[in-house]
């Protein structure tokens, strides 16, 4: 009887634990189901309020890479209707009202329940710039504006601000970068994320509507070297040459381009322009030009300022070479090697670049423009920035790398959600056990369980 009651303690105690076992497998392979499930997406989005149009994009990534992997992708691009943001100087409230449609469309792509964690901000560039310059209180009314119109969507709204043109060229270097994997990648073979070679490391020329951006990390040793960005990421220091160069952008240099013709005419009403095309004119007001610091609104050669002048189309490519040129002022640089224009100090280019243009897509009013701003670029790269024949096929004219825009938002925003770690990503890790390995662990339970209950039948 006792040796009977032994047998059945010793049964029920075996299938007890066979039974926890079996509980254990049981429980790993929902643990491997929950991993499977789809991952919890995170949304952030980014205005970029240029000289000449305002654009909002969205970008989600997944929440488990967050400040390990960062693998963004651009969800939804909305370009806003009307003129950029600095032309609403008279009224600001339609500053922030223009935004709203795009507002409108990115809430339909972000869930509602996730919204009110989605990180938003404005940054306006080189339009907002020289408006600050001409009426601060009106630049910071419109940025109040929009702040308020901001606010009353579901969004965490961080701020609208005038970023300088050293944070857009650096921030478009770290897009670039950031979006063809650059900084880091993934290796399967290795399981681990690596460095690819710093060789891989891209420059970054942006041409907007009132400024231009060069942003580079120059071989060798430096000097002089005042226009200086730093960032540490992904373990590794970076020190990169950025400058830019405000009035310099494609609108600006238009208006400058027509009011030193107009200065230099000797009509006072019709004046020829050897970029436009032949037959085709454009009537100006004198008056427009005092609209922005880059025409010196003060220049007393341009009284009366209500006079109206006829810009007459000769298309002379030659000529319009020659005018452009004028605008930069080569001699100011000397014989020194390591200058761009207007004495600014440039170490010599290396490595392959990406351009990229804040323009929308181009229209029929733009086209009696083409032959000035061909020229003018063609003077930008090759004598301001000097690249040459051989470097010429380096830079690679592109406005998205993937899917994504290449311009400085995104780099803007990975920056200020610090997506970007500044220590190096670890090996893969928070992984589930596989099957396979829930198997093993399931046999090697249920073996040391039967060798427990041998031993106790054995002392039975």
């Amino acid at each position: 009887m006792m040796f009977a009651n032994k047998k059945l303690f010793t049964t029920t105690i075996l299938g007890v634990l066979v039974t926890l076992s079996i509980i254990a497998l049981v429980l790993s392979l929902v643990k491997i189901e929950d991993v499977a499930l789809p991952p919890m997406v995170k949304y952030g989005m980014v205005f970029d309020a240029g000289s000449s149009h305002t654009s909002l994009f969205v970008y989600e990534w997944d929440s488990d890479k967050e400040n390990d992997t960062g693998v963004v992708s651009q969800t939804l691009s909305c370009d806003v209707q009307g003129p950029g943001i600095s032309s609403y100087a008279n009224n600001p409230p339609k500053a922030g009202d223009s935004l709203r449609e795009c507002l409108d469309k990115a809430l339909k792509v972000v869930p509602a329940e996730k919204q009110r964690d989605v990180p938003a901000y404005l940054g306006a560039t080189a339009g907002m710039r020289l408006l600050r310059l001409r009426n601060s209180s009106a630049a910071d009314q419109i940025l109040a504006e929009i702040a308020k119109t901001m606010r009353e969507y579901p969004v965490a709204f961080r701020g609208a601000r005038i970023i300088t043109g050293e944070e857009e060229g650096a921030y478009g270097w770290i897009t670039i970068n950031y979006l063809l994997e650059s900084f880091t990648k993934y290796s399967p073979k290795a399981h681990t994320w690596v460095r690819p070679e710093a060789a891989n490391i891209l420059g970054a020329l942006d041409l907007g509507g009132a400024s231009t951006q060069i942003s580079f990390i120059p071989k060798g040793s430096v000097i002089n070297w005042n226009e200086t960005s730093r960032f540490m990421l992904y373990g590794y220091n970076y020190s990169i040459y950025t400058h830019s160069y405000l009035c310099y952008g494609q609108n600006e240099m238009l208006k400058r381009l027509a009011k030193e013709l107009i200065l230099e005419s000797s009509s006072r009403t019709r004046v020829e322009h050897p970029c436009y095309p032949k037959d085709y004119n454009e009537t100006i007001l004198l008056s427009s030009f005092h609209t922005s610091p880059c025409t010196n609104a003060s220049d007393p050669r341009l009284s009366p300022s209500d006079r109206n002048v006829t810009l007459e189309g000769r298309g002379n490519a030659s000529g319009c070479l020659v005018a452009i040129r004028k605008l930069f002022n080569f001699s100011a640089c000397g014989q020194s090697q390591d200058c761009t224009f207007d004495g600014v100090y440039q170490p010599p280019i290396s490595g392959q670049f990406f351009l990229s243009s804040s323009y929308l897509e181009e229209n029929p009013e733009r086209l009696p423009k083409y032959c000035a701003n061909a020229n003018y670029i063609l003077t930008l790269l090759l004598d301001a920035y000097k690249f040459n024949e051989s470097s010429w096929n380096n830079i690679f004219f592109q406005m998205k790398a993937g899917s994504a825009d290449v311009g400085w938002t995104l780099g803007y925003m990975l920056n200020l959600t610090n997506m970007i770690p500044a220590e190096a990503p670890g090996q893969l890790k928070g992984h589930a056990p596989s099957l396979w390995a829930a198997a093993i662990a399931f046999v090697a339970l249920t073996l040391a369980l039967g060798l427990i209950a041998l031993l106790l039948l054995l002392h039975v």
